[in-house]
């Protein structure tokens, strides 16, 4: 069993996140992957407090064991989504796309333990600062909004950075992204498109589909140019964004305009054509349908397996 500041922290049996994906992250399969001893995590993505309220008490229906919230710093509700993180008293926060400081002076006091994806280690002292309890090291093989770096090259320097700890994500589907994870100075692992397999993941079976049927080379960037990248699946909405990004007649609000509503088509719809469909590098690795429970123990018990058995390298 790997006991790691992650697990102390957080009262949790495995420094395991799933991920906090738009239209994905519900309260079913938050709560499956908490009651399998990680941290389930449910995504206030763009939509209002009454959503993320409904959703945070679902999922205490569901587990007594505890959980998080993903807070998107650039929605238009996010006012409201941050006093509701407070008003329910949620256990844990994750942040993206944003600085969350502003907040954290409130959700600090409160006792909520705030866990902010960073980028790069300036951003990760920052958070350091203002009273994180750990940070979450994204590279860019992950799926969603991406940064520039490689988790193999983020995380040993945000390690090196702080001094509370880190968790890895962006390429890491089994024990031995995990176990690699560790060998980088992490303390835990976010994971993300290995939990759009799980039963309890609510999404349509055509996204489900595209991941099981992946190759290595079927995701890629688009958003570069509008300041905020993005990797999904290729289909004929990202090939059609490519194209427009190179296309200097085109304005970005008619990119920006391409895109809305997008993820939604994806994960609800199941729309080829329409749908935005995130997912990182590592999706080839995904080659079920399983319980999440499974998930968490494949991973976790594979990763335990590797690194006791590391010392058969060194002589």
């Amino acid at each position: 069993m790997m006991e790691t500041r992650v697990t102390q922290a957080l009262g949790i049996r495995y420094p395991l996140f799933q991920g906090g994906m738009a239209w994905v992250s519900e309260a079913i399969l938050a709560s499956a992957v908490s009651n399998a001893g990680g941290l389930g995590i449910i995504s206030a993505m763009n939509l209002d407090a009454d959503y993320l309220r409904g959703q945070i008490r679902a999922c205490r229906e569901r587990t007594d064991k505890p959980f998080g919230v993903n807070v998107m710093l650039m929605s238009p509700h996010v006012e409201e989504v941050a006093q509701v993180v407070l008003e329910e008293k949620v256990p844990v926060v994750t942040t993206g796309a944003g600085l969350p400081g502003k907040y954290m002076k409130n959700w600090v006091p409160a006792g909520i333990k705030v866990v902010p994806v960073v980028p790069s280690t300036a951003i990760a002292r920052r958070v350091e600062r203002e009273g994180a309890v750990a940070v979450i090291a994204e590279g860019c093989e992950s799926g969603g909004h991406v940064g520039e770096l490689t988790t193999m090259a983020l995380v040993p320097q945000v390690v090196d950075a702080v001094q509370i700890p880190v968790l890895a994500a962006g390429g890491i589907a089994d024990g031995r992204g995990v176990a690699a994870a560790f060998m980088l100075g992490a303390e835990g692992v976010q994971v993300g498109t290995r939990f759009l397999c799980a039963e309890e993941c609510q999404i349509h079976i055509n996204y489900k589909e595209k991941v099981l049927k992946a190759r290595d080379i079927d995701t890629g960037v688009t958003g570069r140019r509008l300041g905020h990248p993005v990797r999904a699946f290729k289909t004929p909405l990202t090939r059609r964004m490519a194209e427009m990004e190179y296309d200097s007649t085109v304005s970005n609000e008619e990119i920006e305009k391409l895109g809305t509503g997008a993820m939604r088509k994806a994960a609800i719809d199941g729309n080829l054509e329409e749908g935005s469909f995130m997912a990182g590098q590592i999706a080839a690795l995904v080659k079920k349908i399983q319980p999440a429970s499974e998930i968490v123990q494949e991973m976790m018990q594979g990763a335990e397996r590797l690194l006791s058995e590391a010392g058969k390298w060194v002589r």
